[in-house]
């Protein structure tokens, strides 16, 4: 990236430019398809049925109805409503500190928001992120899989003491803002089983990682074992590369469902030939640059220079990722796992005054996260993470002469 004077950026935190800023190829398709036509949704457009074939070769058969959208809030939005239709329940179950959107109803099923907020609503139920590393259950446990799968249980068997039903269980893939989080893989299969007991279907929030980032599979929730196959699938972000654009996938039985209100699902902007046109360019260009074998390549050199950093530096308590999705979990001390939140803070500051955007989340603020468009580079990692090597080890030093001074004035 570059600002208003030239000066060079390298972007580690912008997966809305899924396959690059402004790259050419998408650039010419948006540019071609506004020359001849845009018109809302209405019309039906070769473009919108094209896009949605391609979808289809990327997703399990089952998944085989596809809506289209502006934004990954609308597409959440849209999967609580065909939720609740289907089933006639109304509760949600969601991961603590997950964010699913901005419109009012989903801050409703965001704890990261909705903390701030009003609150909880009674028909919103909060599990524990299955997070391996700080969390409830955690790498030296028997059965992670099994024990945060049974948190999941066991509130729906509490919410059903109350009288409520389940409708949905909402999950990120790979939880972001809580803290870059790779759940353990089984994890969704135990958790489906729950909810479809309890009547509720299973929605995978793919808004951040879908398309190929996750490097091994196209999407997140593949890593959970291909067997898995969730009841609804949620885009946004990457899907148009930093244009307006997004969609839900469904089975045919939801679909079906949602239909039988007699109320249609229209969407203005939702599909135009111009949305479509981009999101079969950015397919295009994902396949034609081979960027889902480039986020294994690139994210497994990138694991393995951070791994390399954790053995230097004891402020790196965790390293963990999957292809360019990757969490360095920052701790000020390795039995306590406490976070370092204002280390963190210090250093993304001093990585921006060396031109490297990166971010922090996680409930502590101490993760940096790293979700760079899918273009970076070897040399871009190398970069990076050299940077950060340096910037740590003046940190280090730093706080030795500062114990120096302390131990002196005694």
């Amino acid at each position: 990236m570059y600002d208003e004077n030239g000066r060079q950026y390298l972007d580690c935190i912008n997966n809305v430019a899924h396959v690059g800023h402004c790259h050419p190829d998408v650039v010419k398709a948006a540019h071609e398809q506004n020359q001849l036509l845009n018109t809302n949704s209405r019309y039906l457009h070769d473009n919108l049925t094209d896009y949605a074939e391609r979808l289809s070769e990327k997703l399990p058969e089952k998944l085989c109805t596809f809506y289209f959208l502006n934004s990954g809030s609308e597409a959440n939005d849209l999967a609580l409503r065909m939720a609740r239709q289907f089933t006639k329940h109304e509760d949600v179950i969601v991961l603590d500190h997950a964010y699913h959107g901005h419109l009012t109803s989903l801050i409703d099923i965001s704890p990261y928001k909705f903390r701030n907020l009003e609150g909880q609503k009674e028909w919103v139920h909060v599990a524990p992120v299955p997070d391996t590393y700080r969390g409830l259950y955690r790498e030296d446990h028997e059965d992670p899989v099994t024990a945060y799968a049974n948190e999941v249980k066991n509130i729906i068997k509490q919410a059903h003491k109350k009288g409520r039903k389940i409708a949905a269980f909402f999950a990120e893939s790979l939880p972001s803002v809580g803290g870059q989080i790779i759940p353990p893989e089984g994890y969704f299969q135990k958790v489906a089983e729950h909810v479809h007991k309890a009547g509720g279907v299973f929605v995978a929030d793919e808004i951040q990682v879908g398309f190929g980032r996750v490097g091994k599979h196209f999407w997140a929730f593949q890593l959970q074992g291909e067997e898995f196959i969730p009841d609804i699938v949620t885009m946004g972000k990457p899907i148009g590369n930093g244009h307006p654009i997004a969609c839900v996938a469904t089975t045919k039985e939801v679909a079906e469902a949602f239909a039988a209100t007699g109320v249609e699902y229209f969407n203005t902007f939702g599909g135009n030939p111009v949305s479509c046109a981009i999101g079969l360019a950015v397919l295009d260009v994902i396949e034609k640059e081979q960027l889902q074998v480039h986020a294994t390549e690139v994210g497994n050199f990138l694991m393995k220079l951070l791994m390399e950093q954790k053995i230097k530096h004891p402020i790196i308590g965790d390293v963990r990722g999957s292809g360019l999705f990757i969490g360095v979990d920052l701790i000020k001390d390795q039995a306590k796992r406490t976070p370092a939140t204002e280390e963190a803070e210090y250093l993304i500051t001093r990585l921006k005054e060396e031109y490297i955007l990166l971010s922090t989340d996680g409930p502590g603020r101490n993760v940096l996260k790293f979700k760079p468009p899918m273009c970076f580079a070897m040399e871009d990692a190398k970069f990076v993470v050299d940077t950060i090597d340096k910037l740590l080890t003046d940190m280090e030093k730093e706080h030795l002469n500062q114990e120096k001074t302390s131990t002196d004035s005694i």
